[in-house]
């Protein structure tokens, strides 16, 4: 037996071990709960449904809010087992962590990280998906409303009155938009 087998079991730490499996899970959790989001809000992008889209946003700010305390928990673990290591916070890798857990434990930290970096990049792909297709609509929007300028009128009121935005046209011609309807 090599005098570095031998050396590990006494630096595992199963208290650790189990604190880090379920930070895992609870990152896995949140992770599939902002990708599920973000999924549903792409929907609501599409269909145009402004409604729908500015309440998830609001969802998608709350559940962002639960990230910031998983990171600090991160932080905390990442502390505590760089500390285990004798190395800095910032230098324990997941290899350097399943040094501490047991060979099982080890592998299951594995799989479960590399199941979280797949959300974390599926959800990424989505968000940036959204984002380039809300500047879409939003650059559609804007030139309908320069379209809109009539009169001196911009189209739009940027301060969201609710009065009517276009000023009525010669010989009694429909109104484009108007917000009151």
């Amino acid at each position: 037996m090599s005098a570095t087998a031998e050396l590990l079991p006494a630096v595992r730490d199963e208290q650790l071990s189990t604190e880090i499996l379920r930070h895992l899970d609870a990152q896995i959790a949140s992770a599939r709960s902002l990708l599920g989001v973000v999924l549903e809000q792409g929907a609501a992008i599409r269909e145009r449904d402004v409604q729908a889209v500015v309440r998830l946003a609001g969802i998608l700010r709350g559940e962002m809010g639960r990230r910031q305390l998983l990171e600090e928990e991160r932080t905390r673990l990442l502390s505590i087992s760089g500390e285990r290591l004798g190395v800095s916070p910032e230098t324990v890798t997941l290899q350097a962590l399943t040094s501490l857990m047991s060979p099982v434990e080890g592998e299951v930290a594995g799989a479960r990280s590399a199941e979280l970096k797949g959300l974390l990049h599926e959800l990424q792909r989505e968000h940036s998906t959204n984002r380039a297709v809300m500047q879409v609509e939003l650059g559609f929007l804007d030139h309908l409303m320069g379209l809109l300028a009539l009169d001196g009128v911009s189209g739009y009121d940027p301060r969201g009155s609710s009065t009517a935005i276009t000023k009525a046209r010669p010989h009694g011609a429909m109104h484009i938009l108007d917000l009151q309807a």
